[in-house]
């Protein structure tokens, strides 16, 4: 028998290498950007064509390398920054394994450019697959310029699950940010397609972090501080106010190093404990420095995921930073009186010709009995209980005598009912509203509880569902347009949700730099916050993908009914509930709302039989 076991060559074991380390375009953006960065570069420019998929240019003004250093570069585990196993528990720089660029060169075509410093002539090297193509003298400047050109061009089934150019340019842009996040000393650019997407000049870390998701964040952020033999962690919380449910900046770093971390993020949920409504999350910049020999960063490829030697120690340190941190911003609400326009009372002060009051006797008759009877009591009117029994039968009887409109629901409350079960053309049945959130109306099974506010949620998301697939909508034009200001994450999501933005009611206007207009409002939200309700619908459609268009409608149609639709404790009238009681039967589904709560509950006659034993 012949043996079997023989090793891979050198093109396929990169291949397989890059399956771990380059995942998709912004991959390589953070490998090459990084080694820039590690090269000791002040600027750094990058160039995507296609959102990566056509070209990826990293220009920078490191210090280069020389023609050895070149071609040893793409070696697997050819590296610079380590040169014994004690390295790795010292490590100050973003990469180590010596892996990056062999992985690109195994799946893409690069064309290296590269001078060192002090040098009259620089090297360009051209790759395909692994394979060293061209290797010449080059007059360029002094740097690097990575140019990675047709990624998975020989691993057609990766190039094939890429996602759309919106989805992938948006993974470019997060680890575009969360590098420039955390070297604020590095000028960094991004253009797409030759359009200018940042340009983030050298500055404070705080500035950084205003130039890159805009001025309105500069109000929220509390300066965090705090020194330990352990650890130093510095950066910025968000005040309260501006916490969110979806798309909260958040982000820690360690080292210089982006990472991921949800038992610290704990601790900061702890330290807003109370302070922030239940499903809302706060913004935060959270940037440690220690030890490198007490955190281990060598556990995956990406290098996002980090192993701290003290973990439980840093995590009530930061939770305490956080909470001093909002207590002496004053973020905690506390009673403020307005005294700017007050009047000025003046103190009165007693002379001899205003002597000072005497409080007045009170004369009390000491001879008053309030339980005495005399003649002159009070007696209560007699009413005239029997003709308030009447009206009260012959209401009664007016109701017997109208026919009964609702077919009975199933026996068992809680099986559910098909529209064509629960059908009707008019109501009768009388209906009565408990505590301004549900609606009580009977039926020969017994008696059924609404919800209002899902119900009329299940009844507009309906309308807007249909309006999307129609393409039509009224809109309602606003005496002020507001000006709503999205990160650069968000407008990229923007173009491909403005068809059905517009085909439901809102009308936008682009005003540059990221900024819109809003102009107009669908019908019935003129008293909603469109800035929120807006800020909702993008969060969720960066969430789900942008390419998965019904999923989005359904998004935009729900983030709108639940913005419209009517409120607990509203009171209704007898019409009202009539009017909302028809057209919910009349949907396709009346037992949940879109996002699967009861909208029905049935107490059945059996139920009430036994409530009663």
């Amino acid at each position: 028998m012949s043996d079997i076991i023989h090793l891979l060559p050198d093109s396929i074991a990169n291949q397989i290498a890059a399956g771990e380390v380059i995942q998709r375009p912004a991959s390589v953006v953070k490998e090459l950007v990084e080694n820039a960065i590690d090269a000791g570069a002040n600027n750094i420019q990058v160039n995507i064509k296609d959102a990566g998929k056509t070209l990826i240019q990293v220009v920078d003004d490191g210090k280069g390398m020389s023609e050895t250093d070149a071609r040893m570069a793409f070696e697997r585990h050819a590296t610079s920054k380590i040169s014994t196993a004690e390295d790795l528990f010292s490590l100050h720089t973003m990469g180590f394994r010596g892996e990056a660029l062999a992985s690109i060169a195994a799946v893409a075509h690069i064309e290296l450019r590269t001078r060192l410093r002090g040098s009259e002539l620089g090297t360009c090297i051209t790759i395909a697959g692994s394979d060293v193509q061209e290797v010449e003298p080059d007059a360029c400047n002094e740097g690097s310029i990575f140019s990675v050109k047709n990624l998975f061009f020989n691993v057609p089934a990766r190039r094939k699950f890429l996602k759309s150019n919106e989805t992938e340019f948006r993974n470019i842009i997060n680890e575009f940010e969360r590098i420039a996040l955390v070297n604020p000393q590095v000028a960094l650019s991004l253009n797409h397609n030759e359009t200018e997407i940042f340009n983030l000049p050298v500055s404070g870390l705080r500035q950084r972090i205003i130039n890159v998701y805009g001025k309105a964040l500069n109000q929220k952020l509390l300066s965090l501080d705090a020194q330990s033999s352990l650890a130093t962690i510095s950066g910025f919380v968000g005040r309260p106010d501006s916490a969110k449910k979806r798309g909260a900046l958040q982000f820690f770093f360690v080292n210089g190093r982006f990472m991921k971390h949800p038992y610290f993020h704990k601790a900061i949920m702890q330290a807003y404990e109370q302070l922030i409504p239940a499903g809302e999350m706060p913004n935060y910049f959270i940037y440690f420095t220690l030890d490198p020999a007490s955190i281990d960063v060598n556990i995956h490829p990406t290098k996002t995921e980090i192993k701290f030697e003290n973990e439980q120690p840093i995590w009530q340190i930061l939770m305490a930073a956080t909470r001093e941190a909002l207590a002496k911003s004053s973020a905690i609400p506390s009673i403020d009186f307005d005294v700017e326009d007050a009047i000025d009372i003046p103190v009165y002060t007693p002379t001899k010709e205003t002597p000072t009051y005497k409080a007045p006797n009170v004369q009390v008759n000491s001879n008053y009995n309030p339980f005495e009877t005399s003649s002159s009591s009070y007696k209560k009117p007699e009413f005239d209980w029997a003709q308030l029994y009447k009206g009260f039968e012959s209401e009664r009887a007016s109701v017997q005598t109208e026919s009964q409109t609702f077919n009975d629901f199933p026996a068992n409350g809680a099986e559910e009912m098909s529209a064509s079960d629960t059908f009707f053309t008019e109501v009768t049945n009388p209906c009565y509203q408990y505590k301004g959130r549900y609606i009580v109306t009977s039926l020969k099974s017994g008696l059924v509880l609404i919800d209002q506010h899902r119900a009329h949620v299940r009844i507009l998301f309906d309308q807007y569902m249909t309006n999307l697939s129609q393409q039509k909508g009224a809109s309602q034009q606003v005496l002020f347009p507001e000006i709503i200001e999205f990160t650069t994450s968000e407008a990229t999501v923007l173009p491909s949700l403005m068809d059905d933005l517009h085909a439901i009611g809102f009308d936008l206007s682009n005003l540059g730099s990221d900024n819109y207009a809003i102009n107009g409002l669908p019908s019935g939200l003129e008293n909603v916050d469109s800035l929120a309700l807006l800020r909702d619908i993008v969060s969720q459609a960066l969430e789900i993908g942008s390419n998965v268009q019904e999923e989005i409608r359904k998004t935009i149609a729900l983030s709108l009914a639940k913005a419209a639709a009517i409120r607990s404790g509203k009171t209704l009238s007898t019409e009202e509930m009539d009017h909302l009681i028809a057209s919910l039967f009349s949907c396709s589904e009346s037992n949940l709302t879109p996002d699967g709560k009861t909208i029905i509950s049935v107490l059945t006659d059996d139920e009430l039989e036994k409530r009663f034993k």
